[in-house]
């Protein structure tokens, strides 16, 4: 079925009494290729891959990959749909078993419906606003080590310095600071994450060596070795971070965490902190270096702030929350995310039989006309209270997912990253050929292959006095 016959960018409800219509039957000209189908497509650019989709088949499309088909739901409505699930019939965890489930296995993201609930339950507690101050205090003094080594002056790979950054910060929030940890053991637990997140995009699905899984396996142990070591303590004397916290939280009534469920539920919170912090802070940094008003604009606000801001005040950090919200949207750290029908359904008018995996399309929604003004466009007033283009549709802007599964720690990563910026533009300014647009790799979560290079030169006003 051609776009043309189901209207494209006409995404309203179909009537009740219609009768659902049939996936559309993918054309033999663009099933991409043998066995691995259009995952290379996808990798090269998933927002142009998204679009033909939409325009020669509409909201709910056909895509094959590794030799499965698969349908991708398009446009805010029909995310929104699936975000909602309102009959219960897509999933996660199936879902995301298929492409990184026994490294991120038993993570809130992979457990579904009563279970989850449950789970969410209990973690929310670790995620309150009281704790949420505590760990904005213990931000501060773990930016300011990580970022004492960056040489002012000397260009550098800033997505690859930031990785270390935002995972030393987890090691300091989430585990306490782990003191009896090396440098060299933690480049190992970077590394092992990084294993783990780079499996989603692995050909061969099995523990062998040399491939994506094989090293991800090996990655996942790492990871478990490493928290299990420091289980017992945790459990023994409870303290302000993320670990602990998990290890005693519960509920009203008395619901609590086993050992597996806190080291499943770490691995995952760890890789999601850092990961997907660090994709949006080189986002920014990267946008702040090509618009100079918007970065001088960010730095006065955080001048007129001491340097160690509390929580209320790094939210009232109003132009680096604009400019936040706009680079999640350009760069959506999960472009897409995935479900699994567990039983029949309808997504805007289209049956979705059970069995069938379904990709839900986020990074596109945000880059449609439909929806935004110039999408391409760095232009962070979009989300100013005169504009707030992102309710221009419910599902317009949803760089987190939604629903349930809607990421629990996404006020965290929001302080995390302000943060960050605040220090940076306190101490440095930048610049970047307004040009430059960097080499993505889209085979797992979005990173620039050149490690977004960057100059930081000192600001002549920081100083002691000016630094408090």
């Amino acid at each position: 079925m051609t776009a043309e016959a189901l209207g494209p960018r006409e995404e309203t409800a179909p009537a009740q009494s219609a009768a659902p219509r049939p996936i559309p039957v993918q054309h033999r000209d663009d099933r991409g290729l043998p066995v691995v189908g259009q995952v290379f497509e996808y990798a090269k650019d998933p927002v142009a891959l998204c679009r033909s989709r939409w325009e020669r088949y509409g909201p709910v499309a056909p895509f094959r990959a590794l030799g499965k088909s698969a349908v991708m739901l398009l446009g805010a409505d029909a995310c929104g749909e699936a975000f909602q699930n309102k009959d219960k019939a897509l999933a996660n965890g199936p879902a995301w078993s298929e492409l990184v489930g026994p490294f991120f296995n038993r993570g809130l993201m992979l457990i579904d419906f009563e279970e989850h609930h449950g789970h969410r339950r209990i973690m929310q507690q670790a995620f309150t606003r009281p704790r949420l101050e505590a760990y904005t205090r213990h931000l501060h003094p773990a930016i300011e080590q990580g970022v004492s080594g960056w040489e002012p002056g000397k260009e550098f790979p800033s997505y690859r310095k930031l990785k270390q950054l935002t995972l030393d910060i987890a090691a300091d929030l989430f585990m306490g600071g782990a003191e009896d940890t090396s440098q060299a053991e933690m480049d190992r637990i970077n590394k092992a994450f990084i294993a783990c997140v780079q499996a989603a995009a692995g050909i061969v699905r099995a523990d062998i060596p040399f491939t994506r899984w094989g090293r991800a396996y090996r990655g996942r142990k790492v990871l478990e070795d490493f928290l299990r070591h420091y289980l017992p303590a945790k459990r023994a004397e409870q303290t302000d971070d993320i670990f602990s916290v998990l290890c005693h939280v519960e509920t009203e009534d008395g619901e609590r965490f086993s050992d597996d469920d806190v080291v499943n539920h770490m691995i995952f919170l760890m890789m999601a902190a850092h990961d997907t912090s660090t994709i949006t802070t080189s986002t920014i940094l990267q946008y702040l270096g090509q618009h100079p008003e918007w970065q001088q604009r960010c730095r006065e606000e955080s001048l007129a702030l001491g340097p160690e801001p509390s929580m209320t005040e790094l939210e009232g950090l109003v132009s680096i929350d604009l400019v936040m919200r706009e680079a999640l949207r350009l760069r959506a750290p999960v472009p897409v995310l995935v479900r699994y029908a567990v039983k029949d359904t309808v997504i805007q008018g289209v049956r979705i039989p059970a069995g069938t995996d379904l990709i839900v399309g986020v990074q596109f929604t945000h880059m449609m006309e439909d929806y935004w003004t110039d999408p391409a466009a760095f232009d962070p007033a979009r989300f100013g209270p005169d504009r707030r283009e992102d309710k221009s549709h419910r599902f317009a802007w949803e760089p987190f997912g939604g629903g349930v599964h809607k990421c629990i720690g996404l006020y965290f990563g929001g302080l995390e990253v302000k943060a960050i910026m605040h220090r940076l533009l306190r101490d440095y300014h930048w610049t970047l050929d307004p040009a430059y647009v960097p080499p993505m790799d889209y085979h797992s979560l979005p990173f620039p292959k050149d490690g977004l290079p960057i100059t930081l030169l000192e600001n002549r006003a920081s100083s002691p006095a000016s630094t408090g």
